[in-house]
């Protein structure tokens, strides 16, 4: 059979059995179609929440939007009384998990609250109550039910700065918060009964994982020494069938590419332009020349007319430098340039070095605009944009190679200090 039984013959929503002792008691939202405004969910989503039983007591992990609260009530009662509720833990505060707690805690106020050091502000602000008992533990910390025990994983910006992991020894699985989920809405929960959901996965990852690489990395130095019979994440399939195979799939997405390609030390810098007449164009190929100097850097130019934005995103990711080649047109940038910067914030672009340059005919405003935007996205720009008025004349080209000169060597530590003159800028 293929099916797990979710309601009685009565309609009645029911708890599903992981094991003797612990249950799913979430809910499904299969209709969705777009979650946090940006995320398309094609078969809807889940929002899964967890009970597990000890001798000594009852754990809640997590809960479920506000609007499916019923079917979380109901799952939670067909396993456990209120009055057997020790502990609540919330592995991530966002409202689709935190939906039902203030109604829990209502039911069960015996019970303890358990959530990350960096969840402390955020549960105030999303319940608005002032008078809240918690308790925040960190990684290594624990809670007994008796001869079952919960211990806490600290996995911050996964991908929240509240997140965390909870792992429990005895039967060996991990509650993952939104680490390993994805928005797939399928009855039969278990990854192993569920129809393809790999297109999900990946773009959960992409789009809610990927700009925090750093701490997925972090988190899986926790994560993958566990002993794991199962993973049981906050959405989508809960995975019991090869749960490694997922922890590996996201240590290589979260391992970078380029760097089996490269020399030692050597440094990477990307130069994309557009061009309306040709001018930006004979800039960036000038800046190209200049750059191409620096032996220890390996220097790429696009033509972002000649291009699709997704695999640029994914060159600039594992780049060390981004320079970027406007017209100016009616005050602003070019369409094609904000596209490919708008695409930019699925990665971590953190104290990478940025500059742009320019042909313009009237103002030139292109240049400082894209300036603005690259320091808002948390690159360097330390060397000021180059501009040239319509046609660039020879003296100019020799400009252009000096500021590719100079970007190349600003990589490499190579640019001498120099005073910058104000009036200048």
């Amino acid at each position: 059979m293929n099916s797990v039984q979710l309601e009685s013959e009565d309609g009645v929503p029911l708890a599903v059995a992981l094991s003797e002792r612990v249950h799913w008691v979430g809910a499904l939202d299969p209709n969705l179609r777009t979650f946090d405004i940006i995320l398309k969910t094609a078969n809807g989503t889940s929002y899964n929440a967890y009970v597990i039983r000890g001798s000594e007591g009852v754990a809640v992990i997590d809960t479920v939007k506000e609007g499916f609260a019923n079917d979380f009530f109901a799952r939670l009662e067909s396993v456990a009384d209120y009055s057997e509720i020790k502990v609540i833990v919330l592995n991530h505060l966002e409202p689709d998990h935190t939906g039902a707690l203030p109604e829990l805690m209502k039911r069960a106020p015996q019970a303890q609250l358990f959530i990350s050091q960096k969840a402390q502000s955020m549960l105030k602000g999303l319940l608005k109550q002032d008078e809240l008992s918690y308790t925040p533990v960190v990684t290594g910390d624990k809670v007994s039910l008796g001869d079952r025990s919960l211990e806490f994983l600290h996995t911050p910006y996964l991908h929240w700065p509240d997140t965390q992991c909870t792992y429990a020894p005895e039967e060996a699985m991990l509650f993952s918060g939104d680490v390993f989920g994805c928005h797939f809405c399928d009855n039969r929960l278990y990854n192993d009964k569920v129809g393809d959901f790999r297109f999900s996965f990946e773009y959960y990852y992409a789009h809610i994982m990927r700009p925090f690489k750093e701490y997925v990395v972090r988190a899986l130095e926790l994560i993958e020494p566990l002993p794991l019979k199962l993973i049981a994440p906050t959405h989508g399939p809960i995975l019991r069938d090869r749960p490694q195979h997922y922890i590996q799939r996201y240590r290589q997405l979260s391992s970078p590419a380029l760097h089996n390609e490269l020399k030692p030390n050597q440094k990477t810098l990307l130069i994309f332009y557009i061009s309306s007449y040709g001018n930006t164009r004979r800039m960036a190929e000038a800046i190209y020349q200049g750059a191409m100097q620096i032996e220890d850097v390996r220097v790429s130019l696009y033509d972002l007319e000649g291009g699709e934005v997704a695999p640029f995103v994914d060159l600039i990711e594992e780049a060390d430098g981004l320079v970027l080649g406007t017209p100016t047109i009616n005050g602003d940038a070019v369409k094609p340039i904000w596209d490919l910067l708008s695409s930019l914030a699925v990665v971590n672009l953190k104290n990478k070095l940025g500059g742009v340059f320019g042909s313009y005919g009237w103002t030139g405003e292109g240049v400082r605009l894209v300036e603005d935007r690259l320091r808002g996205l948390k690159l360097r720009v330390p060397i000021q944009g180059l501009r040239v008025k319509l046609i660039p004349t020879e003296d100019e080209i020799h400009e252009c190679k000096a500021f590719g000169l100079e970007l190349a060597q600003e990589l490499t530590g190579a640019r001498e200090s120099r005073v910058i003159n104000f009036a200048d800028l």
